[in-house]
């Protein structure tokens, strides 16, 4: 190794140069490779001293980036790819520009675990990383034979511990940021000859349900586990199941504050000894402190953990002073409550602060969660009751029940909350703060699901929450839930906006996002003539009115259904993207396909049995792909071809892990990457101006969609005036008609306006109407009103039509609800 790195990161860097120590996609560095490029960086880094802010992807300019900074003394802040870090740089600008004092121990700075993006920072110093790296190697048994696949993100300090005890042992590590869900992980696994790999408890659910049990991994050596408790029968069956496939499961257990691991169980106990974390790591202790009120005795012998080795940070930062500051600790209160078995080993029995105090009862909610088990259940209390989250929709009603025999609490006392999916920090941990404040949110409205007698309602969250359950036919709705948690979509969202501009007087904003007892806490005092009305309803009101008129030639207002589209991404980004993981976000677009496709087969195949108006491939939304490059009357129905194809294709899209995370992390970047694809393609295709049907393929018009997309997910002010811009440029041209072009135009650019409209309440009332009702008033206008304009009555023709597409709106929802169940037969999604 050169002295430049030996100086710096030679703590890390102990393989020999010609051993592989970073395998990726694209190539293999040796440590020789890695080292040069590493000193590459430092010279890049320049002469400054200052706080080295990275943005740690599972990539090799993450790992180069990380170890130069160590390399060059530089502390390094690691934060996650696209994260938002606006207080940090602003609580910590001084560090980063070098004019703050930095103490020369300083190392690596981390959030507290669960709180990535936290302005608490945990400080950790060059023997910190060096003593628990070789810790690690140590009982691992580290050689330079092993590969590590990076299965957990390297900003974490469990995914970064398994970076720096694998080089620090002269091992390699394999970067990916695919998932263990993903048969790609194992793929590449396969591929370079993988010894282990890390995971959360969440990572073994993932595990269960991808098909690992049966996949033939012969170089895989060991899998770990940390980053919270995992079920005794869980870590049982791994270990059954490493025990005859050749491999071994380590449980063990840690936190950012002791750099990462503090204890490990020996694999060969983890049959026979699942509770226990197992024994502290080579050259850590133990000790237990007394804590009062833990409602446990000295019987028991539990006490507070405390944890003593070279390992524990120099303690926490919280300005760019504490920067300066010296080593602070000797030892660290884990704030776990604890205590060690006959055996020797060391069993974690709670947290200090997983204790709620309901009704003057101490209650341990790490204990309530492990007796509910089977049924994954979390449970917090940060007030008067106990909140119980759930993804079992079957388990509601029995586990009030069941907690009567853990604790004596009424059942007043104990509220119940079926949830999508429970939420969980970038770690993949259960998101505990999040739970807490829907908790909060529903201790703020008061109890809901108790007996009658039990009740002290909030009114106003009540009868909200029972809109929404209604609309959106979601009876296990609670007043901690949201529009977006509860699955809902553009069409429930008009019903839903009108009622709550009734409620509330005002439409907050991001209401979409607010939870029910929010949405209660918030009302004003609601106007007597007027009501709110969001710019997206407002237009799919006007335009459908705009097409009906126009095709009818009362009047002449062209580019309405163009308008549409960008209406239809503008919902797609709030609505259809918003799902917290990729299968969700996957489901709901091909919902969204589904709620468009199948009413439009159901009318247009009716209309083709009876008459010869329209062929059958129009029925399966293909005549774009089959039918005649002219316009014929199948050509009428274009819009909804274009609405189903572009969820359906986004849909595919998003399924690619890859795609899908890029995304996430990238919202406006994303949008604004699918508005210039979208016109490439067309301008490719067409050139500036569309012909006469090529204006209407879906390949012309998904600009259209993606305007929309963008719109939705422009928040700053120099986001919006960047799709402004898009807007024209993107229409301009593309009619050859001035008038429709500009008429295009404005009507997208309502879409970034952040505001509702004030409407007297009739008008209100008969807007949402219009609005819910769009795709059935498009899908039968085309049989309405042609016999009503002959007769020279194109208004009435305009009116009949308007009034059978809400008709017709109204029959589907109460046949599709009764055949398919009231919650499928609200996902319209136009």
């Amino acid at each position: 190794m050169s002295s430049t790195i030996a100086t710096g990161a030679h703590l890390l860097l102990n393989g020999r140069p010609g051993d592989p120590a970073v395998i990726t996609a694209e190539a293999t560095l040796t440590y020789a490779e890695l080292e040069q490029a590493v000193m590459d960086r430092v010279a890049a880094y320049g002469p400054s001293h200052g706080v080295v802010l990275l943005e740690a992807g599972n990539d090799l300019d993450s790992v180069i980036g990380y170890l130069a900074a160590l390399a060059a003394r530089r502390p390094v802040l690691l934060t996650p790819p696209g994260g938002d870090t606006d207080e940090l740089r602003t609580r910590y600008a001084a560090a980063f520009d070098g004019r703050a004092e930095l103490h020369p121990d300083l190392a690596l700075l981390l959030s507290t675990s669960g709180s990535t993006g936290s302005p608490k920072l945990v400080r950790l110093s060059r023997d910190n990383l060096a003593a628990n790296a070789a810790s690690i190697a140590a009982y691992l048994g580290l050689t330079s034979a092993d590969r590590a696949m990076s299965s957990l993100p390297l900003h974490y300090c469990y995914g970064l511990s398994v970076l720096n005890s694998h080089l620090s042992a002269g091992a390699a590590v394999i970067l990916t940021d695919l998932s263990v869900a993903d048969d790609c992980f194992w793929d590449v696994a396969a591929r370079n000859g993988a010894t282990s790999f890390a995971g959360v408890p969440y990572t073994f659910e993932l595990l269960d349900t991808s098909g690992f049990a049966d996949r033939s991994l012969p170089s895989l050596r060991y899998i770990t586990q940390a980053g919270g408790k995992m079920p005794p029968e869980t870590v049982r069956r791994y270990a059954a199941l490493g025990a005859s496939r050749g491999w071994d499961l380590v449980v063990m257990y840690g936190q950012t504050e002791a750099t990462a691991r503090m204890a490990y169980l020996p694999p060969d106990l983890a049959a026979s000894r699942p509770e226990a974390i197992g024994i502290p790591i080579p050259g850590g202790n133990f000790r237990l402190d007394p804590v009062d009120g833990t409602g446990e005795g000295p019987a028991e012998g539990v006490g507070e953990l405390v944890y003593t080795g070279p390992n524990v940070m120099m303690g926490y930062a919280e300005s760019v002073d504490d920067l300066a500051r010296g080593p602070e600790l000797t030892e660290l209160r884990t704030g776990d409550l604890a205590r060690q078995a006959d055996d020797g080993l060391w069993e974690i029995t709670g947290r200090r602060s997983r204790f709620g105090k309901i009704l003057g009862l101490r209650v341990d909610l790490d204990r309530i969660e492990s007796e509910l088990a089977p049924t994954s259940v979390r449970a917090v209390a940060p007030g008067s009751r106990l909140h119980l989250f759930t993804e079992d929709p079957e388990a509601v009603e029995r586990l009030p029940a069941r907690v009567d025999g853990i604790v004596a609490l009424s059942r007043a006392a104990v509220q119940v909350h079926r949830i999508e999916e429970m939420p969980r920090t970038p770690n993949g941990k259960v998101d505990y703060a999040t739970l807490n404040s829907w908790a909060s949110a529903a201790d703020a409205a008061g109890p809901s699901g108790a007996g009658p007698e039990e009740l002290v309602e909030g009114a106003d969250a009540e009868a909200l929450r029972t809109v929404f359950a209604v609309v959106l036919g979601r009876p296990d709705a609670t007043v901690a839930d949201s529009f977006v948690s509860l699955g809902g979509d553009s069409l429930s969202f008009v019903a839903i906006a009108t009622q709550l501009g009734e409620r509330l007087g005002t439409l907050p904003a991001g209401w979409q996002h607010r939870s029910i007892a929010e949405l209660a806490a918030s009302a004003g005092s609601p106007r007597r003539w007027l009501r709110p009305v969001e710019i997206p309803v407002l237009l799919r009101a006007v335009t459908i009115v705009a097409i009906v008129g126009s095709h009818a030639e009362v009047w002449t207002l062209l580019g309405g259904a163009h308008i549409l589209l960008a209406v239809v991404g503008f919902n797609l980004a709030r609505f259809g993207l918003t799902a917290p993981t990729r299968t969700l976000r996957v489901r709901r677009l091909l919902r969204g396909a589904a709620a468009v496709a199948l009413p439009a087969a159901l009318w247009v195949g009716g209309v083709a049995l009876v008459s010869d108006r329209y062929h059958w491939p129009t029925a399966l939304g293909l005549n774009q792909a089959f039918g005649s490059n002219e316009w014929t009357r199948d050509w009428q129905l274009w819009f909804l071809e274009v609405v189903t194809w572009s969820f359906a294709g986004l849909a595919l899209l998003l399924a690619v892990p890859l795609l899908d995370r890029w995304q996430r992390r990238h919202r406006f970047g994303a949008a604004v990457a699918a508005v210039c694809v979208t016109l490439a393609v067309r301008y490719l295709w067409v050139g500036l101006e569309a012909g006469a049907t090529e204006r209407y393929t879906i390949g012309c018009v998904l600009w259209c969609v993606a305007l929309g997309w963008a719109a939705a997910e422009a928040q700053r002010p120099w986001q919006r005036i960047l799709v402004a811009v898009m807007i024209v440029a993107g229409t301009y041209g593309f009619f050859g008609d001035p008038l429709r072009e500009a008429t295009v135009a404005a009507g997208i650019l309502l879409l970034l306006v952040p505001w509702s409209v004030l409407l007297p309440w009739p008008v209100s009332r008969l807007v949402g109407v219009l609005a819910a009702s769009s795709l059935w008033i498009y899908l039968v206008h085309w049989q309405i009103y042609p016999g009503l304009e002959a007769a020279g009555l194109g208004w009435l023709g305009v009116l009949a039509s308007l009034v059978a597409g809400v008709a017709a709106a109204f029959g589907y929802r109460v046949v599709s609800s009764t055949l398919l169940g009231s919650r499928h037969g609200r996902r319209l999604s136009v």
